[in-house]
C-alpha cells in the first residue's frame, strides 16, 4: 500500500512540476525577455491588424511585389504545419524539372543572368521568409517597371531593409520578402 501512495504522490509531484510549474516558468521568462519571438513575431500592416510573421514566408506571385523563395510543404506554399523540403536529391528529374519551370518563369519576366539559387529551390523547412540580397536586387527592374518607380528607388528600399548575419557572423545578410514587399506598399519607397 505504501508503495502505491508513494507513486500516486511521486506521480502527482512530476505532472504539476512539469506539466504546470515549468510551462508556467517557461511562459513568463518567454514574455519577459523575448515578448515579440514569445508572440510568434508578428508583422502588422498599416490598419494595425496583424500581416505575417517575420518567421514563416508568404506566397507572392504578383509580378509588383518581390517573389520569396518557392516553398515545398504539403498541401499549399508556407504551410507552417506541414514544414518540410520535398525530400528530392540534387538529381531528382521532378526536382530539376521544377527548378527548370522556375527559372523559365524568371526569364519571362526579364530576369537574365545567373539566378540566385534561393529564387528556384525551397529551403529545407520550406517556410523560409527571406531572400539573399542578390536575389531581391536582381527583381528590381521587374518591381520597378510595375508600379513605375525608378530602379534607383526600389533599389535603394531593397538595400534598406538588407539585415546583416546574426551576431555578426551566423548566417548570411538577407531580405525578409514580406517586410520589404510591406515597405513598397506603405509609399516607403518615395523620396
Amino acid at each position: 500500500m505504501r508503495e502505491i501512495r508513494n507513486s500516486v504522490f511521486f506521480f502527482l509531484a512530476l505532472a504539476l512540476v512539469t506539466g504546470v510549474a515549468y510551462p508556467a516558468a517557461v511562459t513568463v521568462l518567454s514574455q519577459l525577455i523575448f515578448p515579440e519571438q514569445a508572440n510568434g513575431s508578428l508583422i502588422y500592416g498599416g490598419a494595425g491588424a496583424p500581416v505575417g510573421s517575420s518567421l514563416i514566408g508568404q506566397p507572392f506571385s504578383n509580378a509588383r511585389y518581390f517573389w520569396p523563395r518557392p516553398s515545398a510543404t504539403a498541401d499549399f506554399p508556407y504551410n507552417a504545419l506541414a514544414s518540410g523540403g520535398s525530400n528530392l536529391g540534387p538529381t531528382n528529374k521532378e526536382l530539376l524539372g521544377q527548378v527548370a519551370a522556375r527559372r523559365e518563369t524568371l526569364r519571362g519576366y526579364g530576369i537574365q543572368g545567373i539566378v540566385p539559387a534561393d529564387l528556384v529551390m525551397a529551403s529545407a523547412s520550406g517556410l523560409d521568409p527571406h531572400i539573399s540580397p542578390e536575389a531581391a536586387l536582381l527583381q528590381v527592374p521587374r518591381i520597378s517597371g510595375e508600379r513605375k518607380l525608378s530602379e534607383k528607388k526600389v533599389r535603394s528600399l531593397v538595400l534598406k531593409h538588407i539585415e546583416d548575419s546574426q551576431l555578426g557572423f551566423l548566417g548570411a545578410p538577407r531580405v525578409n520578402v514580406l517586410k520589404l514587399n510591406l515597405a513598397l506598399d506603405s509609399g516607403e519607397n518615395r523620396d
